[in-house]
């Protein structure tokens, strides 16, 4: 979300803060891991092909965008009658994507009907502060944001996820869904899934839905950070394998990374480290929800995680779909010589951040993806006689090589240009008009329509192969 904030702050104002104190904007609302936390539900066969997807912030925008892409796969035949929205199997989501990802989580495909009016349509912004002439908001970003937890939680809470907790998303075998933010201490995404609460051994199951969503979207300045406690005393599994395995040849290629996170999960079980973490918007990190990926793929160090050791010897086609509705270029300012303003370049510096980080984390993340290809085929390939024989008796027609992973990303440029242009004009905010809705909802079904990678997908679906 692009939220230009103007900031002057008078000395005496800071002053009058450090005498007065401010209360803490959002308390932690998860709890300690229990003994019998729920987890996911065993995973139940209903097709040897996955839909992946992710989609990118951008507010309502991205929201929208995404929700279109949905009911584009929807149009999109799979096999035996189904379609490629019934083979989702996996979402991971960042800011305003987070609305979407969510909703499908609980809801299901057969939940979205109501998705536009209930979401898409809604003010957003109805409870937000924007004003920063009052000088109570002004003391407000000196504490850490305009808004905090209470200025959306009768969007979010009550009229969106309606109090449901993320154990809600655990029962639901399908899809899988990270909500991603991120961690600001330690630079690294912070996707809200089982490991990362094992993680600061907390209950993951318990905590509401909206809490993650705001947690993804909390614009830094405009809202307060999320705040989540770290509970070492309840720790009762251990770190995370890749974390604790020997690495051939250390300085290789996720070196860096392997140690960031490394020091955070240790940070985590660290009772003198303090007690919090702090999160802000996912689209800090990586506005395409990719970089979760592969931070578990670190993390796990198997060959085929973070999919599930079921799936990932059953299935036999997955397409990810990257659904991004960043912004194009924005400003004209070669026309002269004088501009931007201050404001400006600023907001295009940020802008810049993003998307060049976004650019990487795609460009990365298509060789990694035909890797992890490799690494599975490998790891199948070897499983035990036994084991084979019993996925051949499963399917007779098993093969442990035949497996395919396929990438596709679908943006505004994939449409004609004064399409793009109209739609990168949008404004990426929590509030818009109901033309320029149902023009984002069109704008995903035209791109999963006329995108050759879903088309050659659907049409290998039918044909069997």
């Amino acid at each position: 979300m692009r939220l230009v904030l103007s900031l002057a702050l008078p000395a005496a104002l800071a002053l009058l803060l450090s005498a007065c104190g401010t209360p803490p904007l959002n308390p932690p609302r998860n709890q300690p891991a229990m003994a019998d936390t729920p987890v996911r539900l065993p995973q139940t066969l209903t097709s040897d092909t996955v839909v992946a997807l992710s989609f990118s912030g951008g507010g309502l925008r991205a929201a929208a965008f995404a929700y279109g892409v949905l009911e584009g796969l929807r149009d999109q035949p799979s096999s035996a009658g189904r379609s490629l929205l019934d083979e989702v199997g996996f979402v991971t989501s960042v800011s305003g994507g987070s609305l979407t990802a969510a909703y499908l989580g609980l809801k299901g495909p057969e939940g979205l009907t109501d998705f536009r009016e209930r979401v898409l349509l809604r003010d957003g912004e109805a409870g937000l502060r924007f004003s920063l002439l009052n000088p109570v908001n002004l003391a407000r970003v000196l504490a850490g944001g305009l808004n905090d937890r209470s200025n959306l939680n009768d969007w979010l809470e009550r009229d969106v996820f309606q109090g449901a907790t993320m154990g809600e998303l655990l029962r639901r075998q399908r899809p899988v869904v990270w909500i991603n933010a991120t961690n600001t201490q330690h630079r690294l995404a912070f996707p809200f899934h089982e490991r990362a609460f094992e993680g600061l051994c907390s209950d993951l199951s318990s905590y509401p839905v909206s809490e993650a969503v705001a947690a993804s979207m909390a614009v830094p300045l405009f809202f307060a950070p999320v705040v989540l406690q770290k509970f070492p005393d309840a720790c009762r599994q251990p770190l995370p394998p890749g974390l604790t395995s020997e690495h051939q040849g250390e300085r290789d290629d996720l070196h860096r990374l392997r140690l960031a996170l490394k020091r955070a999960m240790k940070d985590f079980r660290d009772p003198k480290a303090g007690r919090y973490l702090k999160l802000v918007d996912g689209g800090v990190t990586d506005n395409l929800g990719l970089v979760s990926i592969l931070q578990s793929r670190v993390l796990l160090d198997t060959p085929y995680g973070p999919i599930n050791e079921y799936d990932a010897a059953t299935m036999r086609r997955l397409l990810f779909v990257v659904v991004d509705a960043g912004q194009g270029p924005s400003g004209d300012w070669g026309r002269e010589v004088s501009g931007p303003s201050g404001v400006d370049i600023a907001t295009a510096a940020v802008d810049t951040a993003i998307e060049s980080t976004m650019r990487m984390s795609y460009a990365y993340f298509v060789p990694m993806m035909r890797n992890w290809e490799r690494d599975l085929v490998a790891w199948r390939c070897s499983l035990p006689e036994e084991r084979k024989a019993a996925l051949r008796l499963w399917n007779p027609e098993w093969r442990c090589e035949d497996l395919r992973f396929a990438v596709t990303q679908l943006s505004f440029a994939d449409l004609p240009a004064g399409d793009e242009a109209s739609l990168n004009a949008i404004p990426t905010r929590l509030k818009l008009p109901a033309a320029q809705i149902d023009q984002l909802i069109d704008a995903g079904r035209r791109a999963v329509k006329q995108d050759r990678g879903v088309q050659r997908f659907s049409e290998a679906q039918q044909r069997g192969e």
